[in-house]
């Protein structure tokens, strides 16, 4: 009888391949999803830009051409030009906080209403507070597309001039702080309201936030009705209406930076916590 002597090295391999580590899994889902969005984004980039035009466009067409050129100039026709200027730091800010918001509370709400396109994404290789981080992201972005929008608008449409001086250190600092408080506030209201009451809720909160916010004069201007000075200082788009004035003009008054960086620094901390808490309960129940 022939034995067979079988040697270790005949042996199959172990073709086992090693677990790919959690934060790579993690970066790695967060980053397609923020790409994904991205190229949704640029798909329908024409109906972007149209939403996001508008209200910049209109605004300074009417209060920095139309009313120039019938003799009706806010501030007279020596204070013209510092208006023109003074609103386009709120320009920027309204562009950035309403695309951030709405941008992510409305298709949030159809994602988990209608086309449940959330479930689907909880069943990726990652976290639930990762896809929470992502749509903030993907939310900041589209605002920060929107605030830069309103420059070739804020170049080309008043009949007055437009003094604008570019405080770098302050703009490059804003910018992101203003963005994700924005998107996180738009995770809050995706997150915490009924999607059948998202589009409601986001036309109730447009008016207070453009009219309080600090969008048409310095919030110092409010000092001679101290009560609404001060109610209007829960109005996150009143911090980031004075910090793009710090960052763009000068010589126009701001409220002082310290302020405007502690609130909206708080601000998107405690929203995002907020917020994701909320999204999370609400995919997962």
């Amino acid at each position: 009888m022939t034995t067979t002597t079988i040697s270790a090295e005949a042996e199959p391999a172990d073709v086992t391949m090693p677990a790919r580590p959690r934060r790579t899994s993690t970066w790695a889902t967060f980053r397609a999803l923020l790409l994904r969005d991205l190229t949704v984004l640029d798909k329908g980039l024409g109906e972007f830009l149209a939403n996001t035009i508008i209200q910049p466009l209109m605004l300074a067409f009417v209060f920095t051409y139309v009313f120039p050129s019938i003799g009706q100039a806010v501030g007279g026709t020596e204070g013209a030009a510092k208006f023109s200027t003074l609103l386009v730091g709120g320009m920027v800010a309204q562009s950035v906080i309403f695309q951030g918001l709405f941008r992510v509370a409305l298709p949030m709400g159809r994602e988990l209403d209608i086309t449940g396109e959330l479930e689907d994404r909880v069943m990726a290789p990652s976290t639930v507070t990762t896809i929470a981080l992502e749509k903030v992201a993907a939310g900041a972005l589209q605002g920060l597309f929107a605030g830069l929008v309103v420059f070739p608008v804020a170049a080309f449409v008043p009949a007055t001039p437009v003094f604008l001086s570019v405080n770098w250190p302050v703009l490059l600092t804003v910018t992101p702080l203003a963005c994700t408080t924005s998107a996180a506030l738009g995770l809050v209201v995706g997150s915490r309201f009924e999607p059948r009451s998202v589009p409601m809720l986001a036309s109730f909160f447009a008016l207070p936030l453009a009219f309080f916010g600090a969008i048409f004069y310095p919030w110092d201007a409010l000092t001679p009705i101290p009560w609404l000075k001060a109610l209007v200082l829960v109005n996150p788009l009143v911090y980031m209406s004075e910090g793009f004035r710090a960052a763009l003009t000068v010589g126009v008054p701001h409220m002082p930076l310290l302020p405007i960086y502690g609130v909206l620094i708080g601000s998107t901390v405690l929203l995002t916590v907020i917020g994701t808490r909320s999204f999370r309960a609400r995919v997962l129940s």
